[in-house]
């Protein structure tokens, strides 16, 4: 009885943790008449409306694309720019590092909402406000150091022996880098890629400040969606589904490198 414990608090375990994502799905199914009317586990006229409005409306669809375009961008950027400061915190020492170590992590510490209007009036000035590289630049205020912390602490694991031995047999540094550093860490990036990617992708208060027609994320049309008649549950539950979808990509195609990183980075 007590082996089967463990087994059975799994379970429900997972079963809370999926409730509200099968009620989200569900939702998804019903029309917000159903949804208002009373308390189903499953819809009583199954339609397809909520997505087909999604899938066929340009307000919608362009949402998930001009999300998925500033993420993208904030992703690779974030990674390019935290590699070679990574890097330099790993195997260097000078002079005020481990404060400005910390002070790249007060970044991230920082409410979104501190940093809104200095955007906004920086980008309008500019001629930034509204484009996808607005959300993705201001993204990295955040996204580069934790991705600079995650991968200090993967780089600090490979031994410094390493770099002496490369550069005794003649490699350059751009080569030893790409050839030989990289694939040792090459699950410190895919740990720090996907956390940039989640964070870029459900921040909704710099993508909804710093946008407006043009570059307008999903979560700005979903937060427009009320009408006379009230919210359109159902779009949104829809909307919601889709939402999830990329991370669920993400996730499946790292996640070797997630399970890898929590047992040897700095996660």
């Amino acid at each position: 009885m007590r082996a089967r414990l463990p087994t059975v608090a799994l379970i429900l375990y997972i079963v809370f943790l999926m409730l509200p994502i099968y009620w989200l799905v569900a939702m998804s199914f019903k029309t917000t008449n159903e949804i208002l009317g009373g308390f189903t586990l499953f819809p009583q006229v199954w339609t397809l409306e909520n997505y087909l409005t999604i899938l066929t409306d340009p307000t919608w669809y362009w949402g998930y694309i001009n999300s998925i375009i500033y993420v993208t961008l904030n992703t690779v950027l974030a990674i390019a720019v935290a590699l070679p400061a990574a890097y330099a915190f790993s195997r260097y020492r000078f002079l005020g590092d481990k404060h400005l170590f910390f002070w790249l992590l007060t970044n991230r510490m920082a409410p979104p909402a501190v940093f809104a209007l200095p955007f906004f009036q920086l980008y309008s000035a500019i001629g930034l406000f509204d484009t996808h590289i607005a959300v993705a630049l201001a993204h990295c205020l955040f996204n580069i150091p934790l991705a600079v912390w995650i991968l200090e602490g993967f780089m600090s694991g490979v031994p410094k022996e390493l770099d002496e031995t490369a550069y005794v047999d003649g490699y350059s540094f751009p080569h030893f880098f790409t050839r030989i550093f990289l694939p040792n860490i090459s699950s410190g990036v895919g740990v720090a890629a996907f956390f940039c990617f989640m964070f870029s992708w459900v921040e909704m208060l710099l993508a909804k400040t710093l946008t407006a027609v043009e570059a307008k994320p999903i979560v700005a049309t979903m937060t427009r969606t009320a009408s006379t008649a009230g919210y359109d549950l159902g779009l949104l539950a829809a909307a919601g589904v889709l939402t999830i979808i990329p991370g669920a990509i993400v996730i499946y195609f790292v996640r070797n490198y997630i399970a890898r990183g929590f047992a040897l980075g700095r996660v």
